[in-house]
């Protein structure tokens, strides 16, 4: 998981501009006419028998069913077939809190859905703004992101996250389920909670994760070494923890 500097001023702006947005979405009508008229010109220009299909299975794929299922094995295939206790634990936070972090925004925010006579799939029982489907989508992107960021699949595992980003918005719009500000708050709200994670990783978790005795059965020492080793460019057969200091610089820096 990379560092980012200012990592808590960052995550607070981005979360009160959703919150702001979405107040305002929600209840002014600044924005609601034109969410409402986006929406119905989607609905009406684009809705076909087949499309129709293809959607509600993009937007079921990003489900809180589905996405527990896939959190549970992505998260379990890294540790435990895999033996990548730092990479299995990093993603499942980045996705999971990037995700739930919009039952916070929905609860602010309390906005209803879309009429539903123009829904092909009517949602019930949790407010419209933001997108837990795109936020979902959002924080598994860049979960895998983190994964590849330094090898040279990056750009191709970037380019296929804002393509799946794009295309599950697109899908909670088309079948009515969201209003445009509500996909694009997810993103906003999404971010805001991975880069707390970020920093709340390297100033707190990573220095303390040797006491998880668990993690040193599934090869914790191993893959900090290897870490170390890609780090500094050299291979090591011994493994342990972290080069002396080499975790200094985010803790100096993980409170800003």
């Amino acid at each position: 998981m990379p560092y980012v500097r200012h990592w808590l001023r960052n995550s607070i702006l981005l979360f009160a501009a959703a919150i702001v947005l979405g107040l305002v979405a929600a209840h002014t009508q600044l924005i609601q006419p034109h969410d409402l008229d986006l929406d119905r010109t989607i609905q009406t220009n684009t809705r076909t028998g087949w499309l129709n299909t293809v959607m509600k299975l993009v937007s079921y794929c990003a489900s809180p069913v589905a996405g527990v299922l896939i959190l549970a094995v992505w998260s379990g295939w890294l540790l435990f077939v895999r033996r990548r206790p730092l990479r299995a634990l990093s993603t499942f936070l980045v996705v999971a809190i990037g995700w739930n972090s919009t039952q916070i925004a929905k609860a602010i925010v309390a906005r209803h859905r879309p009429p539903t006579q123009f829904s092909l799939d009517p949602e019930i029982g949790s407010n419209s703004f933001p997108s837990g489907h795109t936020a979902f989508t959002v924080a598994a992107a860049v979960a895998a992101y983190f994964l590849f960021r330094e090898t040279r699949h990056r750009r191709t595992v970037a380019v296929c996250g804002v393509l799946a980003v794009l295309l599950v918005a697109f899908s909670r719009m088309y079948i009515g389920a969201h209003y445009p500000t509500d996909t694009f708050g997810s993103v906003l709200i999404a971010t805001s909670a991975i880069l707390f994670v970020t920093g709340v990783w390297h100033a707190w978790l990573l220095p303390r994760l040797e006491r998880l005795t668990l993690l040193e059965r599934f090869g914790l020492a191993e893959e900090r070494a290897e870490l170390e080793a890609a780090r500094y460019g050299h291979a090591t057969s011994v493994p342990g923890p972290a080069r002396p200091g080499s975790g200094g610089r985010h803790r100096r820096h993980a409170g800003r």
